[in-house]
């Protein structure tokens, strides 16, 4: 006979299952929709305008579009769009059914044209608000945190396909008690996160590990050497930090409709300066830089420098997206960059460190920040170092501002 407290476990299980499978297919079916659409705006449409959709005027019309459509949705839709992005974190409390629609369009038409933001806030945002409004009318006594909790995890899970991002970031927020264990508060999170990890891997198969040559032993050297990166990555970040509540404080006193489409040709004219890989969420892109042969110390900078730039002025002006993927991208540019520069330092340390302290910088959440370097570097030799290098970034960011602006009521 199963005991209580295991058979109530048991009672959870099947609504996480639910709700992870339903997260991931969610984005997957979000996903697939800004593919189509972006197959149409870079692909179809130049195609049969004769253009090449790589050319730069192609590329700031596009994007000054995107920024006049997503202004239009944003200044006229229920809810305009949903929260700002630059105002909330990733996980946050559950908005209006009624404000979906219109931020599902505002990030579909973002992710398809061009800006440099990840669909990972917005998706959440969805995936929450439909959660704890379908848990209230079938289970109206379950509390909408306990959703909020199902819900977040399952699309942590289907965005990193792996459950372990979502069970290290409510390890730290799921307090144990003498009368509740931790893994029994983890049990159904994790199980949601599983679900949403294995139909995403079913469904699409996230693709943020890269070839990195294998890095044999741990050395000395290179743990010096991986914290002077990192130190590097969280230097730039900052700048980015102190870039975005200035910029947002500016381009939020006029119309979205206006900040929205100079955002859009600001884009434009950053993704002619940075060409075509630095445009869109940046999660394919980094597949084509770690591919790459000729590119240079410069060409990894540019990328880097673009990057950020991008997912600045985007997240300021108020495009619906999140920051984590295109700071994985600025993270993996920066540490092919470094390794070129100082190739004795072996590219799996600058890439995995820069990662780590970029994605840090963005998140301010050391648990996500290790699992991202991992992943992009999958490496267990590399473990060690990371830990080790975490601290002294850890360090150096206590008490520095996080990468958000105060949120104001609409």
């Amino acid at each position: 006979m199963l005991h209580p407290r295991a058979r109530t476990l048991l009672l959870l299980a099947l609504p996480a299952l639910i709700i992870g499978v339903a997260s991931s297919l969610l984005l997957a079916l979000v996903m697939k929709i800004a593919d189509l659409l972006q197959s149409v705006l870079w692909g179809g449409l130049p195609w049969r305008l004769g253009i090449d959709a790589d050319s730069p005027w192609w590329i700031l019309t596009v994007l000054t579009l995107t920024g006049l459509a997503v202004g239009l949705v944003v200044r006229y839709s229920n809810g305009h769009g949903g929260p700002d992005p630059a105002s909330v974190p990733l996980i946050g409390a559950p908005i209006a059914i009624n404000a979906l629609p219109g931020l599902v369009l505002a990030m579909l038409l973002g992710l398809a044209g061009g800006v440099s933001l990840g669909p990972e806030q917005p998706v959440m945002v969805m995936n929450i608000a439909l959660a704890v409004a379908l848990g209230a009318r079938i289970f109206p006594r379950v509390a909408p945190l306990d959703w909020t909790i199902l819900a977040s995890a399952g699309t942590l899970g289907a965005l990193f396909g792996a459950p372990v991002a979502a069970a290290l970031i409510f390890a730290q927020t799921l307090k144990a008690s003498e009368d509740v264990p931790l893994w029994d508060r983890l049990f159904a999170p994790l199980m949601a996160a599983a679900a949403g990890a294995l139909t995403s891997a079913l469904c699409s198969q996230p693709a943020f590990s890269l070839p990195i040559p294998h890095y044999p032993q741990l050395h000395i050297a290179d743990v010096f050497s991986g914290a002077v990166v990192a130190v590097f990555a969280i230097a730039l970040g900052m700048v980015a930090v102190w870039c975005l509540p200035r910029l947002h404080q500016l381009m939020s006193r006029n119309n979205p409709l206006l900040t929205l489409t100079l955002g859009g040709f600001l884009l434009g004219l950053l993704g002619i300066a940075g060409g075509p890989v630095t445009l869109f969420n940046g999660l394919d892109a980094i597949q084509q830089l770690a591919f790459a042969q000729t590119l240079t110390v410069s060409d990894y900078l540019l990328f880097a420098l673009v990057k950020l730039a991008a997912l600045v002025i985007a997240a300021a002006c108020g495009f619906r997206g999140g920051r984590i993927f295109p700071a994985v991208f600025a993270g993996v540019a920066l540490g092919l960059m470094l390794h070129e520069h100082v190739d004795a330092v072996p590219a799996a340390v600058t890439v995995s460190c820069a990662v780590l302290g970029l994605v840090l910088v963005v998140t301010r959440d050391a648990w996500l920040s290790l699992f991202l370097a991992a992943v992009v570097v999958p490496d267990t030799t590399l473990l060690p170092l990371l830990c080790i290098v975490m601290l002294p970034a850890w360090l150096l960011l206590a008490g520095k501002p996080m990468m958000m602006v105060p949120r104001r009521d609409k």
